[in-house]
């Protein structure tokens, strides 16, 4: 049974310490037989809390008030710390971010995975803490969330807005002033967009009716110098163009502009038309003298200069001489392939989605790459053993799956391969340590490295070498 808020002595919520920092940014308290997991507070603090959540094993808390603040707090530099849903982590200086998510990973290796493991490598930062991402999504909304200082001030406030989510509410946008994680003229762009709709009154999406024109912005900043801009929209309207028209005149330096118009209850465009109104359908990041096409549904690693850190690591990991043949499994677009292709033999690349694929041999041919090759499908379907057969027992194996971690089948059929060296990169610690205690059958862990491509927030990347027992 879960527990009742109501019968939780009051006393046990008030001048409570924060102790540790756990797993998904949030916090740890245990009082007497409760254990309690605590959010928007710093080991050190000293907090009375409100309970938002019971269940059978813990609870779930907010601080009402402090009464002690933790010597590891600084100050935010963002104005909207606390009420926009980023950048979570701001109250602590970064080299504080980066012990946390260094014995992040460390904890859940241990917890989860159960296997031996070497000692961890110390965590790779970001080579920029702010102004570090090249893709933002802002949405818009005729109904903006106001602060509480906005409410008492007893000003009339515009409420159409363009931003972001506020913690936990998929139907309250924030109005951003500045945002510091995507570099100019990312903010100018969003700004300009939103005073023109407002000057010419153009209907502000209604995320709960799901109706209005305006939807959702996207901004793609490369480092490359091009940059997109995507426009999504429920229909077509008579003020669609001249909008188009103006922020490309506004902006020169947009190289792809675009629109989709997307009436689905969802924002994703993956199945849909998005159509290149000025410029190219593309842009370019560039990697150590490698190019990669990014159109507007390619995934691409949001940190640039982070994810070279990540793929310079997966590459020496791989322990390459020229003679290797790697599998690629999730090859995405293809860059992580694309990459290590100049010190393989040969590189064969599975990934889900079919456009990626498509991506993966336009990036091979972009740079000249004529050792790699690509296929689309379900990896747990693709990578049989007849796949096995006709390509070959694989020397290395890149692994970069998606939140969720790898299917059981795909973990049984690399430990069927056998391949010398497993090179898993992860970007949730939970399911790496959830897959490495099954892959623990036939192969040892021998060098785990931590990198950090998110600062400011409780995500980690994590980088382990495997080879074969």
């Amino acid at each position: 049974m879960r527990k009742s808020v109501k019968n939780i002595p009051a006393e046990l919520l008030r001048e409570v310490e924060i102790t540790d920092m756990v797993a998904e940014g949030k916090c740890l308290v245990r009082r007497e037989n409760l254990v309690i997991f605590v959010t928007q507070v710093a080991p050190g603090d000293v907090v009375d809390l409100r309970v938002t959540k019971a269940k059978k094993n813990f609870l779930e808390a907010v601080p009402t008030h402090f009464h002690k603040y933790s010597d590891l707090r600084v100050t935010p530099f963002c104005e909207h710390f606390g009420t926009c849903g980023g950048c979570k982590w701001q109250h602590l200086a970064y080299e504080t971010q980066l012990k946390f998510k260094h014995q992040q990973v460390a904890d859940t290796l241990q917890r989860i995975g159960k296997v031996a493991l070497p000692e961890i490598l110390p965590i790779q930062p970001s080579p920029d803490q702010t102004y570090y991402r090249n893709k933002l999504e802002y949405t818009f909304s005729h109904n903006g969330w106001l602060t509480n200082e906005q409410i008492n001030s007893g000003h009339d406030y515009e409420r159409r807005v363009l931003g972001f989510h506020t913690p936990a509410r998929f139907d309250k946008i924030l109005d951003v002033n500045h945002c510091w994680l995507q570099p100019d003229p990312s903010n100018q762009i969003r700004l300009a967009i939103r005073d023109y709709a407002l000057e010419h009154d153009l209907p502000f999406n209604n995320l709960v009716t799901q109706q209005g024109f305006l939807r959702n912005l996207i901004i793609r900043t490369a480092n490359s110098g091009d940059l997109m801009v995507i426009l999504q929209c429920y229909y077509a309207h008579d003020a669609l163009l001249p909008l188009l028209d103006f922020i490309y005149e506004r902006f020169p330096q947009i190289t792809s502009l675009n629109y989709v118009l997307n009436d689905k209850g969802n924002e994703t465009f993956h199945d849909l038309e998005v159509v290149c109104y000025k410029g190219e359908p593309f842009i370019h990041e560039e990697m150590e003298g490698l190019r990669f096409r990014v159109g507007p549904k390619s995934f691409y690693q949001t940190n640039s200069e982070g994810a070279y850190n990540l793929y310079k690591i997966t590459r020496e990991f791989a322990q390459l001489t020229g003679s290797e043949l790697v599998y690629d499994l999730y090859t995405g677009a293809g860059t992580i392939a694309n990459f290590v292709a100049r010190q393989a033999k040969h590189v064969v690349g599975v990934e889900y989605v079919e456009s990626a694929v498509k991506d993966a041999y336009i990036n091979s041919e972009i740079n000249s790459t004529t050792n790699t090759e690509f296929y689309a499908g379900d990896m747990k379907d693709v990578l049989n053993a007849e796949f096995i057969a006709r390509h070959g027992r694989p020397d290395v194996v890149i692994t970069d799956p998606p939140r969720a971690g790898m299917h059981p089948d795909v973990v049984a059929r690399l430990l069927e391969m056998r391949a010398p060296r497993i090179v898993y990169v992860s970007c949730n610690p939970g399911t790496q340590a959830r897959d490495l205690e099954l892959l623990d059958e036939a192969y040892k862990v021998v060098k785990v490295q931590p990198v950090d491509m998110f600062p400011h927030t409780h995500h980690v990347e994590n980088v382990v070498l495997l080879e074969l027992k």
